[in-house]
């Protein structure tokens, strides 16, 4: 249903109508701010990158086709234009490594995350998101909290889904190297307050 709203504001602003557009933005502008918040993580520049993408939307919206959904489409505008900004700054994420964590590991960080408030929870996995390089943060991102297919995100990244598979392979376990570290202080927290 959404596909087709914005598809009547976007022939509206292609008619001429200018001010259909801001009907557009309204209903993407805080994604598109969370995702350029994820990828460029400091909000001013994340906030000139949001207006930014909005321009080039604007610039380039009789070439949307239709062929994706329209958010699919300003998610890839917003990736592509952010990564154009990373690139000019020349920024040195840091890097985490890649663990190995065994599934019983693995489960028993989700059986700890499950006894956590379901508000805190959300705070800590986006806080451990924030840690993550721009890329896997923005993959994450699109994948749990937008909830896209993989075949949207390999659409908005520019690259095949078994790509988006590894990558987000390989994103899920350095998320989980974070919140190990982050869990573990929490964890004995709990056993002093249980007399354990």
């Amino acid at each position: 249903m959404d596909k087709v709203n914005d598809q009547h504001y976007i022939d509206l602003v292609l008619e001429g109508d200018t001010n259909a557009f801001a009907a557009l933005v309204d209903r993407h502008k805080d994604f598109v701010f969370t995702l350029s918040l994820k990828m460029l993580q400091n909000r001013e520049e994340a906030e000139e990158a949001a207006q930014d993408t909005f321009v080039k939307i604007y610039k380039s919206l009789n070439k949307f086709k239709g062929e994706s959904k329209f958010s699919t489409w300003i998610y890839k505008i917003t990736y592509n234009n952010c990564l154009d900004r990373l690139k000019k700054q020349k920024r040195n994420r840091p890097v985490v490594a890649i663990n190995e964590y065994t599934e019983h590991e693995v489960k028993s960080l989700i059986n700890v995350l499950d006894s956590i408030e379901e508000n805190e929870r959300q705070q800590m996995i986006k806080s451990c998101l924030d840690l993550l390089p721009a890329e896997e943060s923005f993959l994450l991102t699109l994948y749990y909290f937008n909830e896209n297919s993989l075949k949207e995100i390999a659409v908005i990244m520019g690259i095949n889904e078994n790509n988006v598979k590894i990558k987000l392979y390989r994103s899920r376990k350095k998320l989980t190297g974070i919140l190990k570290t982050k869990l573990e202080p929490e964890i004995i927290d709990q056993y002093e307050k249980q007399g354990r």
